[in-house]
């Protein structure tokens, strides 16, 4: 019976043990279970957040490609202008060049030309002296100086900026520009713009300055670093100023100072000037047109072109045709 009992007890202990670690098992699984989800929704969660901020920067990343995109159409655009301009100027630049190889490989054309500005010295140092002697006949009341009529009350400057006249002629421009002033002493406006049409002082666009000792002085100081561009021909100051300023009841007297023409045609000039520039009661046109011709092309063969000649030759017959006097210079220097 001791034995029995002793077999019967350690039964019971084994079983017992037996289950307890089989429920910790099965204990631990239902455990392990119920927190793989927890942890599977944790990093959904973190992948989803993750997700969403790559969204953004391939949004914002969009947006700047767009903004790129535009940018460098803008640029090619740009671009593509440059490359016009610098095809134009190339080919401006190639047509100068056949200009000069032309007229510098031509010996007759040269000694043509010579030839043409001795006689355009001798016939304005002609046309100098019969205008002296027609001053000194003059009543007081008429007055001119050099030949010039000085009876307008208004006085306009289409002065040439192109690189020859700056680079060769500039002081002696001023001192013409001045010393034209002082030969009014008083009038009621004055304009002041350069070949191409644009005006001195913008604040003055087709508008007169007022003449007083200040403004003449601020022109004159204005003229020492005044560098507008250029084409080299007056035809635009011109039509500008009559077209701005002409007026029946005004006595106007536009003064040129330039060396070159290089406009297509002389004759299509005169006639638009004749169009524009109409005559009073009298026969008389309300603008007088003056013109001084500064010899920058002449004095260097290298630098002889038509133009100069051209330039001589459309100003002495807008003068002419208007009631001015053309003024040919024989140095370009102080």
């Amino acid at each position: 019976m001791r034995t029995r009992r002793e077999i019967a007890g350690f039964s019971l202990s084994f079983l017992d043990t037996i289950s307890c670690g089989f429920g910790a098992i099965i204990l631990l699984l239902v455990l392990s279970k119920s927190a793989e989800p927890i942890v599977l929704e944790h990093r959904r969660s973190e992948l989803q957040g993750v997700l969403a901020q790559l969204e953004q920067e391939l949004i914002e990343l969009q947006g700047e490609t767009r903004v790129l995109n535009r940018d460098l159409d803008r640029r090619q655009e740009q671009l593509a202008g440059q490359r016009r301009r610098l095809a134009r100027l190339q080919g401006d630049l190639s047509a100068m060049r056949g200009r000069f190889a032309a007229s510098q490989g031509s010996a007759e054309l040269q000694n043509t030309i010579e030839g043409r500005l001795v006689a355009a010295r001798q016939r304005l140092t002609e046309e100098m002296r019969r205008l002296q002697r027609q001053r000194r006949l003059r009543p007081v009341h008429d007055r001119t100086v050099g030949g010039v009529p000085v009876d307008s009350e208004y006085i306009i400057f289409v002065i040439d900026t192109s690189g020859s006249m700056r680079d060769y002629g500039w002081q002696l421009v001023i001192r013409k520009l001045e010393e034209t002033l002082k030969i009014y002493p008083r009038v009621k406006g004055i304009q002041v713009m350069n070949d191409m049409g644009d005006y001195m002082f913008s604040q003055y666009r087709r508008k007169w300055i007022p003449d007083t000792p200040a403004r003449r002085r601020a022109i004159l100081k204005r003229m020492k670093s005044w560098a507008p561009f250029s084409n080299s021909s007056p035809v635009e100051g011109i039509t500008e100023a009559i077209r701005t300023f002409y007026a029946p009841d005004k006595r106007i007297s536009l003064y040129v100072f330039g060396d070159e023409f290089t406009g297509a045609s002389i004759e299509e000039v005169v006639h638009e000037v004749d169009r524009i520039n109409r005559s009073d009661a009298s026969g008389q046109r309300r603008v007088r047109i003056h013109a001084v011709g500064f010899p920058i092309q002449f004095d260097n063969p290298a630098r002889l072109q038509m133009t100069g000649i051209r330039f001589a030759s459309l100003m002495r017959i807008l003068c002419l045709r208007n009631g001015g006097t053309f003024v040919g210079l024989n140095r370009y220097r102080p």
